[in-house]
């Protein structure tokens, strides 16, 4: 595959997560949403910190895991760059162009767009505030907001450990940046040998 085709299914796949996250920023407040089917919702949520809500603590832990996020995007970048260089398995090129693009969209949320929307608690978010954003350079909140609580209720009681707790299966909330990284990471388990080819024996 060439650079350009990995460079347009990038920018595709950028344009649909930019394009949601501000749509929904700008259009609900904080929590806010409404119903696509009874087992998918718009909910819309912030991430602070890393996947499942989880954060580094300390007053520079979200300016070291966006600056972790950085560096991590160079090093998907060199790989797809030499994926290409090499002539890599296509399968083993568009996966990697989908993490590439999926890393890049929630970087742009944790650069960007604290200085570039204001708050949503209790409000609908404006771009470009008057008064500034909600934070600084490299502290924006991820935008979540793809919610698929596909069930809903009481686990029974003969379950060890949970049985007769409320539970909801799928209940992280994510966005278009993460489903790109989760099918650029399946492509690479599900086609590992395609992907991954190992050189011919050689002959006797």
């Amino acid at each position: 595959m060439s650079l350009r085709k990995a460079a347009l299914i990038i920018f595709l796949i950028l344009l649909v997560d930019q394009v949601s996250k501000v749509y929904i920023k700008t259009s609900f407040m904080l929590g806010d949403g409404f119903d696509v089917f009874s087992w998918f919702k718009i909910h819309f949520v912030e991430n602070e910190g890393m996947a499942w809500g989880a954060k580094i603590p300390g007053e520079y832990g979200k300016l070291f895991l966006t600056l972790f996020r950085l560096l991590a995007i160079v090093g998907i970048g060199w790989w797809l760059w030499d994926s290409v260089r090499k002539n890599s398995p296509r399968v083993l090129t568009v996966a990697i162009a989908f993490i590439f693009a999926g890393a890049m969209g929630n970087i742009i949320d944790s650069v960007f767009y604290g200085i570039i929307f204001n708050d949503s608690l209790n409000q609908v978010a404006s771009f470009m505030p008057v008064d500034g954003g909600y934070g600084t350079l490299f502290h924006g909140k991820v935008v979540d907001m793809l919610y698929f609580p596909l069930w809903n209720g009481m686990l029974p009681e003969w379950i060890p450990f949970w049985g007769g707790e409320h539970f909801v299966f799928f209940e992280p909330v994510f966005n278009i940046a993460d489903s790109a990284i989760t099918i650029g990471v399946l492509l690479l388990i599900v086609f590992n040998n395609k992907a991954f080819p190992k050189g011919e024996e050689p002959k006797a």
